[in-house]
């Protein structure tokens, strides 16, 4: 992939939705570099018809985008790439946050607060987080 090229390829046997793959796919792109903040989305319809897919699907991934911070929409100026890092970041420590505060909450001690943690990212990450 060349700097600044949107590139999406969907396996229709994969067994990860096509509206997922599409997300994914920019995500990934958008947090190596790939496609750097500010780099024009092409239009819903338009990466659509391009990868053979119903509107709502890229609609869908182009939302699950948006909530995680990294694109933005403007209106009809079009979507872009935002610093996903930043807003990921954020996010992140509002929701370590809020998990420690209910831990807390529960009466969890710090070890077993942070071994529920561990499970989690094990299960998210596989076996070596």
């Amino acid at each position: 992939m060349s700097p600044q090229t949107l590139t999406i390829t969907i396996d229709p046997a994969a067994a990860e939705a096509p509206f997922e793959q599409v997300r994914t796919q920019i995500a990934d792109q958008a947090r190596d570099g790939g496609l750097p903040v500010g780099y024009k989305l092409p239009t819903v319809r338009g990466l659509a018809d391009e990868l053979g897919l119903a509107a709502n699907t890229v609609a869908k991934a182009y939302r699950a985008l948006e909530t995680d911070g990294v694109i933005e929409t403007r209106g009809r100026n079009g979507s872009f790439v935002a610093a996903a890092g930043d807003a990921a970041d954020r996010e992140a420590a509002a929701a370590a946050e809020a998990y420690a505060r209910r831990a807390h909450r529960l009466g969890l001690d710090r070890h077993a607060a942070r071994t529920a943690v561990e499970d989690a990212l094990r299960a998210a990450y596989g076996a070596d987080a």
